[in-house]
């Protein structure tokens, strides 16, 4: 009996010493007096946010049936593409161009640099996609895309008999990675790109599987369900590996281990979306209801250190000397192959120097900038991997 007693108080103990362990690495990365910043309203249905250094942040009006750039810099709204075919979802691929998905036309679509469109996706098998939702691409150069069936073209009607999860590799071919999800959503990464995170909005839910050689789903799981009504709809995930999903009353953050940890508040409106902006990626720009939406987030690396245990895909280190003048060296890591690019930025967000633009393999490598003929200030450098992206701050002093 002693024994037994013994055994089930030192059970009580490893419980409690287990959620001791679960609340210290859960908590929210909302800092106190953080606020949420209405930036501009009017708007018939906004969508798919996306960051781009020196132009600011784009995002689509579904039922407007536009693109839309807010800056900055000075706050202006103007149209970016129109009519842009009810565009939804937006990112980049590797080279900075613009990809969205055209639910007008039922595809996968990039805007060239010169501004001309050139569609990606169409058809399956011969018969057209449903409704291309949202999107995300990965380190390799591939997309990764959701398909439901909403939103399809007044007169038209579903060719296919599922809604799929799709990928289309660097050289075009498209490949379909599950079928099983009532109208899959939002979709992200991991930091790592070993998981791949979707919602199903008929159940409120989002779901995992492992990414099995960079193409292959695997091993689906439920991850979390939004604890309200409504649907879960777009989402992205931060430095510590937290996943963001915009659904009911506002955005929903939830731990790597799939606990609830937070929620930024927008009611009444109810958010479709959100992408990390500004320099340092540090703030959350959200589209809900009829507006545009900010607030400033610090890095959960700032608050506690919760990735300590997770894969470093990427690191910049601070650029030395710092000050400097006229030249500095930046060194950085990367422990995975693929596109690299570092950036210079000034403190208005406009791009001034491109130092990197080219596939790397694992290593360390240094990069020299000369800042000649560039003014005393403060400037950032920024580094991106895929959707991992770290940034630095360099001073100049003449």
């Amino acid at each position: 009996m002693k024994n037994l007693k013994s055994i089930r108080v030192n059970m009580f103990f490893v419980i409690l010493v287990f959620f001791s362990i679960t609340n210290i690495f859960a908590q929210s990365p909302i800092p106190a007096g953080a606020k949420l910043e209405k930036l501009a309203t009017g708007f018939l249905q906004p969508e798919g946010p996306v960051w781009i250094d020196g132009l600011g942040i784009l995002f689509s009006d579904i039922r407007g049936n536009k693109i839309y750039r807010w800056s900055p810099v000075d706050s202006t709204l103007t149209p970016f593409l129109n009519p842009s075919d009810s565009s939804n979802g937006l990112t980049l691929d590797l080279q900075g161009r613009l990809v969205l998905t055209q639910m007008a036309k039922r595809r996968i679509a990039k805007q060239e640099l010169n501004g001309t469109i050139t569609p990606l996706a169409s058809t399956y098998n011969g018969k057209k996609f449903n409704s291309p939702n949202d999107l995300v691409v990965k380190s390799d150069g591939s997309i990764f895309f959701t398909d439901p069936d909403f939103n399809i073209p007044v007169g038209q009607s579903s060719e296919l008999k599922f809604q799929g999860i799709y990928r289309i590799s660097p050289s075009g071919s498209i490949t379909l990675l599950d079928n099983t999800l009532n109208k899959p959503n939002g979709i992200c990464f991991s930091l790592d790109e070993k998981k791949l995170y979707v919602d199903e909005s008929a159940k409120d839910s989002i779901y995992v599987w492992d990414v099995v050689n960079d193409s292959v789903l695997a091993n689906k799981r439920p991850f979390y369900r939004i604890p309200a009504n409504g649907y879960a709809d777009g989402i992205k995930v931060d430095t510590a590996n937290n996943i963001y999903c915009t659904g009911p009353g506002g955005v929903w953050i939830i731990s790597p281990t799939g606990t609830g940890i937070g929620k930024i508040s927008t009611s009444p409106d109810n958010p479709s979306n959100c992408a990390w902006g500004d320099a340092d990626r540090k703030t959350l720009y959200i589209t809900g209801g009829s507006s545009l939406y900010r607030i400033r987030l610090v890095s959960p690396t700032d608050v506690k250190k919760q990735n300590s245990k997770l894969p470093k895909v990427l690191k910049l280190n601070q650029n030395y000397p710092n000050p400097f003048n006229p030249s500095t060296t930046i060194e950085y890591r990367t422990n995975i192959s693929g596109s690299i690019t570092m950036k210079i930025f000034d403190v208005l967000g406009c791009e001034i120097a491109m130092l990197v633009n080219e596939f790397k393999h694992p290593g360390t490598y240094m990069v020299q900038w000369n800042a000649s003929g560039m003014p005393t200030g403060t400037y950032f450098c920024q580094l991106q991997a895929g959707n991992v992206v770290q940034t630095k701050k360099l001073v100049l002093i003449r």
